[in-house]
């Protein structure tokens, strides 16, 4: 359906301004004279307003309320401004935290906004449409990579004008494209809370500390992906661990897409379980592996390929679970809990990446193996009739 394919690459120009800045981390960092460790507080900021903004759409029901598509447009549009005032305002840690704080407020009206209206235009195929959105969002999130990869000019800020202005058109595209015929909207009043009762449904739960488990994992990597090229490169320019960043975050999007697919055959929990235990493994064994650039490469490309292969599946099963008319609420908080998770393993893993090495990838090993804990009841079910779910 044109429709589904039109939000999930505007959600691709949206999620962009997710990792923007790390895309530019080495300039920045010299621009500032600032520690690498900066990063991982600028990373966290955008997790918190993330936190702060899907939790405000959860408790309110907002986003069940109002037209989703509406929603995005002016999330994106705000998010495109303060992009561009961190990259002409701020001029040091503290200030550039507030800014990156509001671009994550604003993403959460871009991602799980975009993830109900993809459900309102494909209800039978949520586990084929939600992976195409998330393999856009993997790709969004390494284009500020590719974008500084081809950069002709060394200043930094002009590639955060050129995600703000990719952000932009990503919002009016879907304004454009608007609410499919199978959205649910909430009437009568604010029932302040209710999304939590979502938890009280096994099958929902199950899915949503599956997703938590991966989330202490996902975004730690992503962060982590240029240091751990730089680690095995050292010698490589910041252009080229820019482009190998790209690759390593990008493949993502093949990831995701091939889940959505196999979601099909397998059924969304079989395709998140394999895809979270591939994941753990290679926490576990990447130092191991890391002894040559090539293989260290080889194993960051199947890292990258897998760590994100089960996000889709696992908003998949929860939008099936929840209630109907509270799906963009019940999605909103799984996210939002899911990256208050991440802020604690960004922080975390940049600490210690100096003094760790590359072993600091040990640390995300309780992420999988909580979450393939936490899912395993999903595993007895059959898997899914192709006419019907995914």
């Amino acid at each position: 359906m044109p429709q589904v394919f039109g939000i999930a690459f505007a959600q691709f120009l949206g999620c962009s301004l997710w990792f923007s800045v790390n895309g530019v981390s080495a300039a920045l960092l010299d621009d500032w004279g600032v520690e690498p460790s900066a990063m991982g507080w600028l990373t966290g900021a955008v997790q918190a307003g993330f936190i702060a903004g899907t939790l405000g759409l959860a408790m309110t029901n907002l986003a069940d309320r109002f037209r989703a598509s509406r929603i995005f447009l002016w999330a994106s549009i705000a998010g495109s401004m303060a992009n561009l005032l961190f990259a002409y305002q701020a001029s040091g840690l503290t200030d550039g935290m507030v800014y990156r704080f509001v671009v994550g407020v604003c993403l959460a009206g871009i991602y799980p906004v975009g993830m109900k209206l993809i459900v309102s235009w494909s209800p039978k195929l949520p586990g084929v449409g939600l992976g195409l959105v998330v393999g856009m969002l993997t790709l969004g999130t390494a284009s500020p990579h590719l974008l500084n990869t081809l950069a002709s000019s060394p200043d930094w800020r002009l590639t955060l004008i050129a995600v703000s202005m990719l952000a932009l058109f990503g919002g009016v595209l879907v304004r454009w494209i608007g609410e499919g015929p199978h959205g649910i909207r909430q009437s009568g009043p604010i029932r302040w809370g209710a999304v939590f009762s979502s938890f009280q449904r096994s099958r929902f739960r199950a899915s949503a500390f599956g997703y938590f488990g991966h989330m202490w994992e996902l975004y730690a990597f992503w962060t982590l992906v240029p240091w751990l090229v730089n680690a095995v490169m050292p010698d490589a320019s910041a252009t080229e661990t820019s482009a190998w960043s790209f690759l390593v975050i990008g493949v993502g999007l093949l990831g995701a897409i091939w889940g959505g697919l196999m979601s099909q055959r397998w059924g969304s929990a079989r395709v998140a379980f394999v895809s979270l235990m591939i994941s753990g493994s290679l926490c576990v064994l990447y130092p191991w592996i890391s002894i040559t650039p090539a293989l260290a490469i080889t194993a960051l490309m199947i890292w990258g390929f897998f760590v994100i292969a089960d996000s889709a599946q696992f908003s998949a099963i929860s939008s099936k679970a929840c209630d109907p008319e509270m799906v963009a609420s019940a999605l909103s908080i799984q996210n939002s809990l899911g990256f208050l998770i991440s802020i604690g393993s960004i922080v975390l893993l940049t600490q210690w990446m100096d003094h760790l090495g590359v072993s600091v990838v040990w640390l995300l090993i309780p992420g999988p193996l909580f979450g393939l804990f936490a899912m395993r009841s999903l595993m007895t079910e059959s898997a899914p009739d192709h006419k019907t779910t995914v």
